[in-house]
C-alpha cells in the first residue's frame, strides 16, 4: 500500500514549555532517544501529561522541538511544515468534513494534491474495502456510527499514501467493546498495508494488544523501549512495572545471582548482576503465584472473591498485601479470610529490581 516504509528516528529530542502559574521552564519531552523499524507498529504510552503526544506532535510537525533533531527515513524534517512531512495523522475527534459524504471525505487529500478523477475514485474504492466502508461512499459521515466514523478517518489518512501513519488517540471516544474490534481492525489494517504506525494511548491493554514495541513514557522521560513482553516481565524500574499490567512488590534481599530471601524464605528470583546482601524489589504478577497449605513464603488470606474465570486473593505476607489471581479456579482449593497460605511461584516469574 504504502510508497515506501520509512522509519522513524529522534535523536536527543526536548520539548519545553512555560508553566503558565510559575512561569517557569519545564521540560514536556526530555533528551528522547527513539528509533521506530519501517512498517513497525510502535506505540507511546503513558500517563496524562507524560509527554507522549507532545512527542507524536513534534513528529507530525504541529510542535517544534527545542533541542535535538527528527528524522524521517534518513531526512531530518525538523524544519519541514505538516504537509511537507510524508506523514499523515488520525485524529482522536475523526476531524471529518461534515457536510461532505465518505467519498468527499476520504479524496479530500487526493484533490488537494490535483489527482485526475479517474486515478482518485480507484484509489477511494480500494481504500474503503481495505476498511470494510466499501458501498457507503454516498452516506454523510452524521449518518455514521463512531466506529464507521473512525474507519472514514483511517481511510482518509491511508489513501494518499503516507510514509508514516499518526494515531494520537484514535479510540478514546469509543464504548469500551467498539475500542476492542476497532483496535484489532486498526493492527489489521495497519499489517495489509505495511506502513508505519505511531500511535499514542494511555491504555496499557490496549497498547500490548496492537504493538510490535511499546515506548513507555513518565514526566517527558523515556522510561523503556521494548517489546509488550519485555515490559511486562522484565519492566526498566518500578513505574514500568506498575503502569503495564498489575504488579506487586515484595522486599528482599539478594542471597545469590538467582536467589532473593523474601520474608525469611529463599526464593528462586532473576536477579541481573546485584551484589550479594543488596536490597530490591521483587515484581511478582498476581498470576505468577498459586497459592497452598504448604510451600515457600506463608501469608495469610485477607480477601477472598470468585471472579468466574479466577479467584481473586489478597494475600498478607509481612508488612505488604499482595494480590493473587487464580485460574479455573473450579478444581482448586478454595481459602477463605483468615485462612493460612502459603505462596508457591511459577517458574521465572518473579523479576528483583
Amino acid at each position: 500500500m504504502a510508497k515506501e516504509k520509512k522509519g522513524v528516528r529522534l535523536e536527543h529530542i526536548s520539548k519545553i514549555y512555560k508553566d503558565p502559574k510559575t512561569g517557569k521552564d519545564f521540560y514536556a519531552v526530555k533528551d528522547a532517544n527513539i528509533e521506530i523499524e519501517p512498517g513497525s507498529f510502535v506505540t507511546l504510552l503513558g500517563p496524562s501529561g507524560c509527554g507522549k503526544t507532545t512527542t507524536l506532535r513534534m513528529i507530525a510537525g504541529f510542535e517544534s522541538p527545542d533541542e535535538g533533531e527528527i528524522y524521517l527515513g534518513n531526512e531530518p524534517i525538523n524544519a519541514l511544515t505538516p504537509n511537507k512531512r510524508d506523514t499523515a495523522m488520525v485524529f482522536q475527534s475523526y476531524a471529518l468534513l461534515p457536510h461532505y459524504n465518505i467519498f468527499d471525505n476520504v479524496a479530500y487529500g487526493l484533490k488537494l494534491r490535483k489527482m485526475d478523477k479517474e486515478t482518485i475514485k480507484k484509489k477511494v474504492i480500494d481504500i474503503l474495502s481495505l476498511v470494510g466502508l466499501e458501498g457507503m461512499e454516498n452516506r454523510m459521515t452524521n449518518q455514521l456510527s463512531g466506529g464507521q466514523q473512525q474507519r472514514v478517518a483511517l481511510a482518509r489518512a491511508l489513501v494518499i499514501e503516507p510514509g508514516v501513519l499518526l494515531f494520537d488517540e484514535p479510540l478514546s471516544n469509543l464504548d469500551a467493546k467498539l475500542r476492542v474490534s476497532m483496535r484489532t481492525e486498526i493492527r489489521r489494517i495497519q499489517q495489509e498495508a505495511g506502513i508505519t504506525a505511531i500511535y499514542v494511548t494511555h491504555d496499557q491493554s490496549e497498547a500490548m494488544a496492537i504493538s510490535d514495541k511499546v515506548i513507555i513514557m513518565n514526566g517527558g522521560l523515556v522510561e523503556q523501549i521494548s517489546t509488550p513482553q519485555e515490559a511486562y516481565y522484565y519492566p526498566n524500574n518500578k513505574f514500568v512495572a506498575d503502569f503495564i499490567g498489575e504488579a506487586n512488590f515484595l522486599e528482599g534481599v539478594v542471597k545469590a545471582q538467582d536467589v532473593v530471601e523474601i520474608n525469611g524464605a529463599d526464593v528462586k528470583c532473576a536477579t541481573g548482576s546485584m551484589e550479594k546482601g543488596a536490597t530490591c524489589s521483587v515484581v511478582l504478577r498476581p498470576e505468577g503465584a498459586f497459592l497452598g497449605d504448604n510451600g515457600q513464603v506463608q501469608g495469610t488470606v485477607k480477601y477472598s472473591c470468585f471472579m468466574g474465570a479466577y479467584q481473586d486473593y489478597h494475600i498478607q505476607v509481612g508488612n505488604t498485601q499482595v494480590k493473587i489471581q487464580e485460574y479455573n479456579p473450579k478444581n482448586k482449593k478454595i481459602y477463605k479470610v483468615g485462612d493460612s497460605v502459603f505462596l508457591n511461584f511459577e517458574e521465572n516469574t518473579l523479576y528483583a529490581l
